[in-house]
């Protein structure tokens, strides 16, 4: 119960702290938005090269075990 009143106490710290009435940081946030947006970019790129790789070799090894399934004679 305590983490989620003070989970939800950050949470309005972090709204007010944007807000113009509030600490103004909004300008700020958009710069910090503008400059973290092509790292994220990057790294969620990269994350699904990998991803599509190893999908590649999953594949060629599930038909090279077909293949050998297919090649054993059956009794």
């Amino acid at each position: 119960m305590k983490a989620l009143i003070l989970g939800i106490v950050v949470i309005l710290v972090a709204v007010l702290a944007v807000l113009p009435i509030g600490l103004g940081w909004w300008e700020d946030v958009l710069s910090f938005l503008r400059g973290s947006l092509p790292v994220l970019f990057l790294l969620i790129g990269l994350i699904l090269v990998f991803t599509g790789i190893s999908d590649i070799k999953d594949r060629a090894e599930a038909g090279k075990e077909d293949a050998e399934k297919g090649d054993s004679p059956t009794t």
